[in-house]
């Protein structure tokens, strides 16, 4: 793991302190989810799709072909 120091405007690095109490947690916990979160990485898994799923297609294979067809369509709309 790499240990790494950053400079915070004061009214940040208050909020911050406050959130990792009110979690009950470490200043460096709250600030690598925030992290995570904002680069939409996760430590140990892949990047979620959590809108995938909500209804359905009507295909067999949408969700399996989820990354492709994704592609395509954004491809689409860049081109347009």
């Amino acid at each position: 793991m790499t240990r790494l120091t950053l400079s915070l405007p004061d009214d940040l690095a208050v909020l911050l302190r406050r959130e990792a109490q009110r979690r009950r947690t470490s200043v460096s916990g709250v600030a690598k989810r925030a992290i995570e979160e904002h680069l939409r990485v996760a430590a140990d898994e892949s990047a979620r799709l959590p809108f995938a799923a909500i209804g359905r297609s009507g295909q067999r294979h949408t969700a399996r072909n989820a990354e492709r067809i994704l592609s395509k369509e954004w491809r689409r709309a860049r081109d347009r």
